[in-house]
């Protein structure tokens, strides 16, 4: 046979790689799962002797690098193999040595590390290996002289990933089988599962990536690619040199995928990349983020640095997406848009997913957070630029109206004991992966909401372009932000003559309300300091009096515990309110625990936090609810649409929380009959619906009875006025969507009619009728209630080339009431060949939503919990959406020990984890919740 002299080398290095992967297992490479405890490695002054390998013991016992050597500039080449699912490399990373040392010590995880060597010293050094921190560590029997630049090359090898981590493996099938791909998923700490490094994001350095593959595939990295041609059946494509960033943002794909390319107004290349089956549906996306792109240009005031921007539907992919460098890999849910399926709502998500994925090319990429605990310094920012962006490039999508419902989910959050703050210690893999949470994104987003609101627009966009400025290609904390905002500089800075304040000038930078403010101080309350403030507001004369205190839904100011769970919490909070007798809004800025402001004798009705600009909740002493009960009845327009959902989120939770009664509650919404807005009138029903699917799941048949007619009576109106169509505004269809979904699940004799016509029609046009995108859930949910319908639905999930279509059909699948097909999908989704692994967490969620299924759902989990684990990772935002998803449907101090139990025989993983406290405090508050309302519940619905 004729062998070309590439395909000859390329054999020769996996034999060379498997022999010295042989020889590695023989003692050259020695494993330490026990480190030796230090400070620092050690720092000679002179040459050390060699030493026998099996002397050695590893040298580092941090779960931190040490700063003694820093990485300027990897050298990556790998050469993945689709057939045989496994690939090796070879790193050759520029090493600036701090101070005489003769260890390097860096990150890998399941990598078989083959060679290591210093490129001067011609010696195959030991590696040892630490598995408990994911490190190496390679001994130099030459002092590494502080001061001087060394090159150290590996070479490596792994398998690709089966799971969504690292360098994995991804599947889709076609018309014409089962085609593979390999992509990268490195955020937080996974990097070192692909390739031997410095895996920490300050440890920021320039890449130089080439990948070798099949000419029937296409390799993309973060940068513009050239490709050389080794042989007939072998390419290797060499990508650009980065611009200086953190690990977890490099990205590499091996993919068949076809794209669709744009150029921005100031020539960046943007391309969307999907399977080649789905590039029908790339198109919305790169209209969408070419429009993103340009708009973050000008607001930001900093061009994109790099010359492209790829965005890749990956098929299998665990979270919605991830922001590396100029190759942004999304959920095909979150980037691909088929107008003849998707819903308003999806057009939406794609939209608002794009803009978050893009926002992050500066908030994150461009200025890094220094550590994982300041991770909201990304993801709340690139929550908050959704709003900001999507508003202004996409207005009839009425982004603003899902703004609230952030941080009523923020405050969900925040007003359980097991909270934590939006800047929280976190060290260990799973404690990092634990931080993307529904803190860092939603609180941090509406944190950044009022800092702009009482700033200013202007001054909030001036000083993070500042900010950006700042610290580009570099990392940040907390305080820098704050500093950057207040226009706050070092001494030198100053001194120099830049346009900037001094510490003690920047504290009297701003005026809010006529009084001085410290930035830093006020924010620090924010950021620093656990749970939500609730401020209680009472009228005495012409003055309104005001006491702030931390919410709790799950501790009432009666308990013996309320005193020290009190302890020690203020917040600056920058107060507004309007009254009856001005259209202007009031602003105090408040700092102490009681304080209160002038109003006058003549003032009617206060409503405090106007628009809900301010992370808070109002509670209205005395008459202060009556009189705005009152108002919504006489003149509901007299306030906001915002306002109006703020006072009905606020008094639902205070219900909660045991300091409010229901039935004042239910008084306030009792307006709604005069709703047109959308927004308010799907948050007073989202509380009506979630009363009744608590009391369908308790089993309780008379109060489930009277609520869902009463409902029903209640809303009887706008749910008559609904079409069976995709017609009206954004806002008109997604209240059609919610509404008609309720009406069917309540019963509702018209809704189930309709829509098991319009399930019949469809399945006998063989699924070829175009259903209403809005409606389709509803129609599949009422025709999964039959075999037949229910089995029809599994095929065409089975052949539907949309994962938006899916997830529709998956849910309608999960409403079934019969046990047994819930347990046949959990089954489906455990095989993970039906039904991907992706979306086994949501299905399991889906499944203990269902009030036949939640038991089910949840002894799943108990049972297949190791499984899981292995799946998702512990930590992942699928484990701690499978617990929230499943004991948040639990109501009896039964249910709450049965979860403590097996918390307690996991307990080497559930110590680990926050997540199993928060669904324990659910729990009990969704017990408190029964205790305190459920009597009036049943009364109130009685008298309607």
């Amino acid at each position: 046979n004729n062998i070309s002299a590439n395909n000859f080398s390329t054999i020769m290095f996996w034999v060379r790689f498997l022999v010295l992967a042989l020889l590695s297992q023989a003692g050259v490479t020695q494993t330490s799962s026990s480190p030796t405890h230090a400070s620092a490695p050690p720092n000679p002054t002179e040459e050390q002797p060699p030493l026998n390998t099996g002397s050695l013991s590893f040298p580092w016992s941090h779960l931190r690098l040490p700063e003694n050597i820093v990485p300027l500039h990897y050298h990556l080449l790998l050469h993945p193999n689709l057939t045989i699912l496994s690939y090796i490399g070879t790193v050759r990373i520029e090493l600036q040595v701090q101070n005489n040392t003769n260890w390097v010590v860096l990150h890998s995880k399941g990598l078989r590390i083959t060679t290591a060597t210093v490129l001067d010293q011609n010696l195959v050094l030991p590696v040892l290996h630490n598995p408990t921190h994911e490190q190496v560590a390679i001994f130099s029997p030459r002092v590494l002289t502080g001061g001087q630049k060394y090159f150290l090359l590996l070479e490596f090898g792994a398998e690709l990933g089966e799971g969504f981590y690292g360098f994995y493996r991804s599947t889709y099938r076609t018309s014409t089988g089962e085609m593979t791909l390999a992509s990268t998923h490195f955020e937080p700490t996974s990097a070192r599962m692909a390739f031997p490094c410095f895996d920490e994001p300050s440890f920021k350095a320039n890449y130089s990536i080439s990948i070798r593959r099949s000419p029937a595939h296409t390799a993309l990295s973060n940068m513009p690619v050239q490709t050389v041609v080794l042989d007939d059946e072998l390419m290797e494509d060499r990508f650009a040199v980065s611009v200086r960033m953190s690990s977890y943002l490099v990205a590499f794909i091996v993919c068949d995928f076809r794209s669709v390319s744009a150029t921005t107004a100031s020539g960046v290349k943007v391309s969307v990349y999907a399977a080649p089956e789905k590039w029908e549906q790339t198109h919305y996306a790169l209209k969408a983020a070419v429009k993103l792109l340009e708009f973050y240009e000008k607001y930001f005031n900093i061009s994109y640095p790099l010359p492209k921007q790829d965005l890749v539907a990956i098929p299998d992919f665990q979270s919605g997406a991830m922001e590396n460098w100029g190759l942004i890999t999304f959920r095909e849910t979150s980037l691909l848009y088929d107008p003849t399926t998707s819903s308003a709502s999806d057009r939406l998500w794609v939209t608002k997913v794009i803009a978050h994925e893009l926002a992050h090319q500066w908030f994150g990429n461009l200025v890094t957070m220094k550590w994982w605990n300041d991770i909201w310094l990304n993801e709340g920012f690139a929550t908050y630029m959704e709003y900001i962006s999507v508003d202004t490039t996409y207005p009839k999508l009425r982004v603003e109206d899902y703004l609230l419902d952030t941080c009523f989910v923020a405050i969900g959050r925040d007003s359980l004991n097991s909270s934590r703050p939006i800047s929280s210690v976190a060290e260990s893999p799973t404690q990092i992966k634990e931080m993307f949470d529904t803190v860092s994104y939603n609180k941090g987003a509406c944190v950044l909401h009022m800092l702009r609101h009482y700033l200013t627009d202007q001054v909030f966009q001036i000083g993070i372009m500042r900010y950006l400025r700042r610290y580009s290609y570099s990392n940040a904390r907390n305080q820098d932000l704050w500093d950057s905002v207040a226009n706050t500089c070092s001494e030198e800075e100053f001194t120099s003559g830049g346009h900037c304040y001094s510490n003690s000038q920047a504290a009297k930078n701003y005026l809010y309300a006529g009084e001085h403010l410290d930035l830093t101080t006020m924010m620090n309350t924010w950021t620093l300091q656990t749970g939500v403030p609730l401020v209680t507001v009472a009228r005495q004369g012409s003055r309104l009096v005001l006491k702030q205190e931390r919410f709790l839904r799950t501790t009432h100011p009666s308990d013996p515990a309320w005193p020290s769970l009190q302890q020690g919490y203020l917040w600056h909070i920058p107060l507004t309110y309007r009254t009856d007798t001005s259209s202007s809004i009031h602003r105090h800025l408040m700092t102490t625990l009681t304080d209160s402001v002038e109003v006058g004798e003549e003032v009617g009705w206060v409503k405090v936090n106007v628009d809900m600009a301010g992370y808070y909740l109002v509670h209205y002493d005395g008459p202060g609810w009556d009189d705005l009960i009152q108002l919504l009845k006489d003149n509901h327009t007299a306030l906001s649409f915002m306002d109006r959902t703020h006072l009905i989120h606020n008094a639902f939770q205070l219900t909660t929380a045991g300091r409010l009664s229901l039935d004042k509650a239910l008084d306030l919404i009792g307006y709604l009959r005069s709703e047109s807005h959308t927004v308010p009138l799907l948050q007073g029903l989202a509380y009506l619906e979630a009363f009744y699917r608590m009391v369908e799941r308790m089993d309780i048949p008379d109060v489930t009875h009277n609520l869902s007619t009463y409902i029903l009576w209640y809303f009887r109106g706008v749910i008559d006025r609904q079409t069976w169509s995709d017609k009206g505004s954004v806002s008109e269809r997604r209240l059609r969507s919610e509404l008609l979904s309720l009406a069917c699940h309540l019963g509702d004799l018209s809704c189930l009619e309709q829509a098991q016509r319009s399930f019949t029609h469809w399945l006998d046009s063989n699924s070829t009728l175009s259903l209403p995108a809005d409606v389709t859930e509803t129609v599949y949910s009422v025709g999964a209630q039959e075999d037949s319908g229910w089995a029809s639905l599994l095929h065409i999930y089975t052949l539907s080339l949309s994962e938006t279509h899916k997830h529709k059909i998956l849910s309608a699948l999960a409403s079934s009431r019969d046990t047994n097909k819930l347990h046949r999908l959990l089954e489906l989704g455990l095989e993970g060949e039906v039904i991907r692994t992706q979306d086994l967490d949501s299905l399991i969620v889906m499944v203990a939503r269902n009030p036949r299924g939640h038991h089910l759902a949840w002894s799943y989990v108990q049972k297949y919990w190791s499984t899981l684990v292995d799946k998702f990772q512990l930590g992942s935002f699928s484990i701690r959406n499978i617990i929230i998803g499943t004991t948040g449907q639990f109501f009896s101090t039964e249910e709450l020990t049965e979860v403590r139990v097996f918390f307690e025989s996991i307990h080497e993983q559930a110590s680990q984890l926050r997540v199993t406290q928060v669904a324990m405090d659910n729990i009990q508050k969704n017990i408190l919740w029964l205790q305190r309302n459920l009597g009036t519940l049943r009364i109130t619905i009685n008298t309607q």
